[in-house]
């Protein structure tokens, strides 16, 4: 359980090591139905950018994950947010924003804007807005409300490898 009074987290890099953890902490947070939805079908051809996907450990256990994908939004470059998840036990320490912001500084470091599909009352207290998504198309059925970026005035177009 993670102590606020230690705070004793550390935020690391994606390593290949991590994987079997995160898989077993994606499958805790979202369950079988992870693999149904729009964002899958992106990360089935993106390229998965380890380099600015995050970790949260307290101690040995992972609390949380934030991974990165380079995509192409019509001819425009962009990195796809997702999946994020956290341990129900870290929510309330700001383990998710973190990663959210550690995420989205390696993508605007390296001159990327970041696209993903979530809930826009809590990713617009990082730059996350639906104006400029009106003409991205993903790959599968998607709320198009729920579509959000941040670090571009408009992207257009389907979402592609």
């Amino acid at each position: 359980m993670i102590d606020p009074a230690d705070q004793a987290l550390s935020y690391t890099q994606e390593q290949p090591a991590d994987a079997d953890a995160i898989e077993a902490l994606l499958d805790h947070a979202f369950g079988p139905g992870r693999f149904v939805k729009s964002s899958e079908r992106v990360r089935e051809f993106a390229e998965f950018r380890p380099e600015m996907s995050f970790c949260a450990w307290d101690g040995g256990r992972l609390v949380g994950v934030v991974r990165m994908w380079k995509v192409h939004v019509g001819a425009t470059p962009a990195i796809f947010l997702g999946p994020l998840a956290v341990r129900a036990e870290g929510r309330k320490f700001g383990v998710g924003g973190e990663m959210v912001q550690r995420a989205c500084a390696a993508a605007q470091a390296a001159g990327y804007p970041v696209l993903l599909v979530g809930d826009e009352p809590y990713f617009s207290r990082f730059g996350f807005s639906a104006a400029p998504c009106k003409g991205v198309r993903m790959p599968g059925p998607v709320n198009q409300r729920r579509v959000l970026a941040r670090g571009v005035d408009l992207l257009d177009g389907p979402v592609t490898a």
